[in-house]
Order: C-alpha cells, then structure tokens, then sequence
C-alpha cells in the first residue's frame, strides 16, 4: 500500500491543526483513516505537531478501542461470544479459530490474511454459533465447518482472487 498520497491528507489535517483543547481524538482519526491503523511514526508525529508527549498519546490510543495500533487483516473474524452463541459452544469454535490461525483474539496472522476479534452479539442468535468475516455471516458452525471455512478463505488469497 503507497502512503504517499494518504501521507498529503495526513499533513493537510495536520497543517490545519490549530493547538485547539480536543483536537488529539480528530488526529488520531485521521491518522487510522489514511494508514488503517496508527503507525509509530504517526505518534511521533502527531505528539511533536501537538505538543502532547507521545506517551500521553500512545494512552490515549490504547484507551479507545477504536483505535489500532497493528493493520488489521485482510480477512477481519469476528466471533460472536453472546449469549446464545456461548450456550452453543462459540468458546470451542474461538479455540479453534486461534489454533488453526496461530493467533489469540485481537491478534493478526503473521501473513497478513486474518484478524480474529470477538464482539458481543452479532444479532444472529438462531445460526449460533456465528462468526462474521468481513461482512459474511456464517452460522450453526461445527468444528468441522469452521476448519473448511478458514481453509476456503485461505484457499481464495491463496488462488490470487484477493
């Protein structure tokens, strides 16, 4: 992925920074919104622009969860852990999600392809257990299919249809 582009928006926000009280939140948002996450150098940055010290923005990051500090995968899973969902063992599909993946939720594989993060609720309580995978809902998951299901994602950023 080019920054250079993506870099002139950052400026240009940067540029318009005017030392207002607030203003950390809106840089930070930009900074996701131009590089998919909020690389290191964007921290240094946006904390010598600012004044702020980059420990106390680095807080500030880790604080809301809407910010991240790793890219995220090209195959972002997010398990649902709801209630009907737990009752229909989604804790067994998670364990096998990060065995197959080599990851813990919130991690990304190493290459690139998945991100797995659990939510709440998906709102698809009578498919439980469910996982969603960019914007696919895949339901009543068994150890069985979740395994084929990792395998065909994997199988298509293999194939090359990315």
């Amino acid at each position: 992925m080019s920054t250079s582009g993506h870099k002139e928006d950052f400026n240009y926000r940067l540029w318009r920074y005017d030392g207002a009280p607030g203003e950390l939140i809106p840089l930070l948002q930009s900074a996701q919104d131009h590089f998919g996450f909020i690389p290191r150098k964007a921290i240094s940055y946006i904390s010598s622009v600012t004044g702020i010290p980059e420990s106390e923005v680095y807080g500030v990051i880790t604080f809301y969860s809407q910010f991240r500090l790793k890219p995220m995968g090209k195959y972002v899973i997010r398990a649902c852990a709801g209630t009907a969902c737990h009752v229909s063992n989604s804790d067994k599909i998670i364990e096998i999600i990060e065995d197959e993946l080599g990851i813990e939720v919130g991690d990304t594989t190493d290459d690139g392809l998945f991100t797995l993060n659990t939510v709440a609720c998906i709102g698809c309580c009578s498919l439980a257990p469910v996982v969603m995978i960019n914007e696919n809902t895949h339901g009543n998951l068994t150890t069985t299919s979740i395994r084929k299901l990792l395998k065909d994602y994997r199988g298509k950023a293999v194939g090359g249809r990315r």
